[in-house]
């Protein structure tokens, strides 16, 4: 049955973007791997091209209908909409809980063979989600039923998303200095900045990036660190003294700032790998962390009432129980607890033990790639209700 389904299935994916880049750079991934590794048809829906296209060049943002990469990928524009049944494809999967339009939906119950509909959550390790995956939830009118698949960190959820090949790209490049220093240089980083600790830096604006600059152009380790450009532009340009444009960079003490370009994936990846410290933020950059085996700290996405600090300690109960400074600077830098004047002591603890740490990213890699993959995980469970 699961070769079946790899073979000759079409999927349509629903996805509307609300933090700017984190749900399209998922689902664009997801697209790619569930085209490109398991041969399925895939079509994704989508709202905003433009942040779409900052994600993946090749991208018309005046197309309604386009094929990019080998994915047929639609402007999602409104809930309107009459389907013809051959339209309707044979799993239907939304992203984060997002309304597919009532007129699809319609159309899904009227087909012989219903659609196996699914619901891609949002990643978190709360210690509920294990009961909720894979939860059926049967539709109140149709003759439909959906299909709770969460992202997770243990065996009993679907598992992360990662790609077939993506740790043999990894140890290829890592493997050859003078490919990660061409890479470095496409950026415009320099000889002198590529010989220093590097840092990428990718946040919301309202990280407390004034105490970290602070602190690491006061300290002893030289430190370059690059930030992609229209990142945290407010407290990137106060450190530059100039406006924060591509190329921009400055040097205070043991710091320098360089802008480089908001990169595709790909790149992106590349970034990571290339980096020996990475501040990442919302979902897609902190999975991509996890699997660039390098120290990093997240800054998750805001939610009322502070919600997302339970979240966010979920995950450092699971992720930091070696290292009490990788927790706190994480707590610190997304606000869940106060610095109480330990800002450079932790940051700066942190610096030195990133050598342990690494060897710890190194053991969290082995322990989330027994999980399986997330795509081939969510069609081995389609298999079974096909």
């Amino acid at each position: 049955m699961q070769q079946q389904i790899q073979q000759t299935t079409t999927l349509a994916l629903f996805c509307k973007v609300v933090d700017n880049y984190g749900d399209i750079g998922i689902c664009w991934r997801f697209a790619r791997q569930l085209a490109h590794e398991h041969g399925i048809a895939v079509n994704l829906w989508v709202d905003d091209l433009v942040s779409f296209k900052r994600l993946c060049p090749d991208v018309r943002t005046d197309r309604v209908a386009q094929i990019v990469d080998g994915i047929d990928v639609t402007h999602w524009r409104d809930q309107n909409g009459v389907f013809a049944p051959q339209e309707i494809a044979d799993i239907v999967i939304e992203f984060f809980g997002c309304d597919i339009p009532p007129g699809y939906i319609a159309r899904m119950a009227q087909r012989d063979t219903r659609p196996l509909w699914f619901n891609f959550e949002g990643l978190s390790a709360e210690e509920w989600v294990e009961g909720c995956h894979t939860l059926p939830s049967p539709h109140p009118s149709y003759s439909l039923t959906k299909y709770f698949f969460f992202p997770g960190f243990t065996n009993k959820t679907g598992g992360l998303m990662v790609e077939r090949d993506l740790r043999h790209q990894r140890q290829q490049f890592l493997q050859d200095p003078a490919q990660v220093a061409t890479f470095l240089s496409g950026l415009g980083v320099t000889n002198t900045e590529q010989d220093n600790l590097k840092i990428s830096l990718f946040c919301y604006p309202h990280a407390p990036l004034t105490s970290l600059f602070t602190t690491w152009k006061t300290g002893n380790t030289a430190i370059t660190c690059l930030v992609p450009e229209g990142v945290a532009r407010e407290a990137v340009e106060q450190f530059l003294g100039q406006t924060a444009t591509l190329g921009a960079h400055a040097t205070h003490g043991a710091l320098t700032l360089r802008v480089i370009p908001f990169l595709p994936q790909p790149d992106y990846d590349r970034l990571l790998w290339a980096c020996d410290l990475n501040f990442v933020r919302g979902e897609d950059s902190f999975v991509r962390a996890q699997w660039a085996n390098k120290p990093f700290i997240w800054h998750i996405y805001p939610q009322d009432e502070n919600l997302h600090h339970i979240k966010l300690k979920a995950f450092l109960l699971r992720y930091t129980a070696k290292t009490a400074h990788l927790s706190r600077l994480a707590l610190i830098w997304n606000d869940a607890e106060s610095a109480n004047n330990e800002w450079d002591e932790i940051s700066r603890t942190l610096l030195d033990e990133l050598p342990e740490i690494t060897q710890m990213c190194t053991e969290w890699e082995q322990e989330m790639l027994k999980n399986g993959n997330f795509s081939t995980n969510l069609l081995k469970f389609a298999a079974t209700l096909a």
